[in-house]
This record gives structure tokens, C-alpha cells and sequence, in this order.
């Protein structure tokens, strides 16, 4: 809580050097509708290719998912970690 706190007093950089006088004398740009906008973008074309190269990259990503699922450590490892650990102290 102290920090964030701390972070409202903290002095910013002045903001309105680096806005040209030029920008700051001109209008605000015009707010048109979103079907307008959204008229003005082609739609998305998916092709044979690229749904091609779509499925590629499933079949890897599952792949890597598979290779992902086996186990961390082989059993001869598992055996060595699961055996007692002895410290002979001398007396």
C-alpha cells in the first residue's frame, strides 16, 4: 500500500514539451460510426493455403503437447532420488 502510495507523488516528465505547438493547435479528429469504419477493411480471405498451413501448425502444436505429457524423469533417476541418503558423521 506504501508504494503505491509513494508512486502519486512522483514527478513526471512535462508532457506538453514534447507536443509540437503545431499538433496542439489542431482540431480534434472527427468520430465517425464503426459500420463506416468497418466498411473501409476488406474482410478476411482465408485460402486453401493458409488453411493448409493452419493445420500444419495444429498438428505440431499437438504433437509438442504429446511429447509434453510424458514423464519428467526417467525411472533410473526416479529410483536413484527415491534411495535413502546416508551421511556418515564422524564421532
Amino acid at each position: 500500500m506504501l508504494t503505491v502510495t509513494l508512486a502519486g507523488c512522483t514527478q513526471f516528465p512535462e508532457l506538453d514539451s514534447a507536443t509540437s505547438a503545431e499538433t496542439r493547435r489542431a482540431p480534434y479528429p472527427s468520430l465517425l460510426p464503426v459500420e463506416d469504419l468497418r466498411a473501409r477493411v476488406d474482410a478476411p480471405r482465408v485460402t486453401d493455403q493458409t488453411t493448409r498451413a493452419l493445420e500444419i501448425r495444429v498438428a505440431n502444436l499437438r504433437a509438442r503437447a504429446e511429447r509434453l505429457r510424458g514423464t519428467v524423469i526417467d525411472q533410473t533417476s526416479r529410483a536413484r532420488l527415491d534411495r535413502k541418503i546416508t551421511i556418515d558423521v564422524p564421532q
